[in-house]
């Protein structure tokens, strides 16, 4: 039996998952950031990106994406002797999102996606 949420995490568990659904990333990216951490640089110049990602993705955007996973609480910045790195791994909350589906993630609704989209570049409307 999984402890209760409070409302505050059933809207972030809500709004993780519409994020994991709505971005370009595919399970398996997940599944990596589960075993080991990536920065943005590694994932765009990674040969087999057509497995991790739906499309091709520019180390810039990468981490426009990474950062914004980082913010809804999937991803965590990786710590090293030095302090925060560029990297990323997955979070618990990620984990809980990802244990959703058993095989590849559905892909959102157009509209679905919309609103995503217009949460992540203006969250206060």
């Amino acid at each position: 039996m999984q402890p209760r949420l409070s409302q505050q995490e059933q809207r972030a568990l809500v709004r993780a998952k519409r994020a994991v659904r709505c971005l370009p990333f595919r399970r398996r990216f997940y599944e990596e950031l589960e075993q080991e951490a990536l920065s943005s640089t590694q994932l765009a110049a990674r040969a087999d990106w057509s497995v991790l990602s739906q499309q091709r993705l520019s180390a810039n955007h990468c981490e426009d994406l990474l950062i914004w996973l980082i913010q809804l609480g999937v991803l965590r910045r990786e710590v090293d002797g030095q302090g925060l790195t560029e990297r990323v791994r997955l979070t618990p909350l990620g984990r809980v999102v990802l244990s959703e589906w058993s095989g590849e993630i559905p892909r959102a609704s157009l509209p679905s996606r919309l609103r995503h989209w217009v949460k992540q570049h203006w969250p206060r409307l």
